[in-house]
């Protein structure tokens, strides 16, 4: 599992440690506000315990520049000429990952250009993005031809078994387990037992 940290949650320790507590996750992804970069490395900071004191990785959204400041593990950016500029201030110590990848052109350049992992399925800044369908497709696509891991974005917990399913390594959950109603424990839970469904039919 791979947890995307809303922008709005940046620097809320207690919610991400109650979906730690529930979930074995691989990374966690931080949205960071619009801020001066004082604030934001705080925010980071405030975080930053509880995720890498349980051995999970540490990712900046879009803020490659504050990955040494917070010694975060790394960053994800959003398009190939985001990640290519990333790059230099991020290898070899940290990892670079990639989403925004609107064609298959566009992953296979990431995965060339040495990102470590793609991510498909997040939403773009105005909330949009592909049909489940065709993300799916894509999904199972790379699954079956690279080797550089790939991310299924799941917008709602109904999408985290059929993303695993089509053979994305790590499935990223971001509100539909922090704005779940019955909190972001048990929305975890839910999220890896559908996750556990996917490995034992696989």
């Amino acid at each position: 599992m791979y947890l995307v940290i809303p922008q709005q949650l940046a620097g809320r320790a207690d919610l991400l440690a109650q979906a730690l507590g529930a979930a074995d996750a691989a990374a966690v992804l931080v949205h960071l506000p619009e801020a001066d970069p004082r604030t934001q490395i705080d925010q980071v900071k405030a975080v930053a315990p509880c995720v890498q004191e349980r051995g999970v990785a540490l990712l900046l959204a879009e803020h490659p520049e504050l990955a040494a400041p917070t010694s975060a593990d790394g960053a994800h950016l959003h398009g190939i000429e985001a990640l290519k500029a990333a790059l230099p201030a991020l290898k070899p110590a940290r990892i670079a990952g990639c989403g925004g990848l609107a064609t298959r052109h566009d992953a296979m350049l990431a995965g060339e250009a040495g990102a470590d992992y793609v991510m498909f399925g997040e939403p773009d800044p105005n909330g949009h993005r592909p049909a489940f369908t065709a993300i799916a497709e894509r999904v199972a696509w790379w699954a079956e031809l690279f080797e550089v891991p790939c991310v299924g974005f799941a917008a709602s917990l109904d999408e985290v078994e059929p993303l695993a399913a089509a053979g994305a390594d790590f499935v990223a959950v971001g509100d539909c387990v922090f704005a779940d109603g019955r909190g972001a424990s048990a929305a975890a839970a839910d999220a890896v037992r559908r996750l556990a469904v996917a490995e034992t039919t696989a």
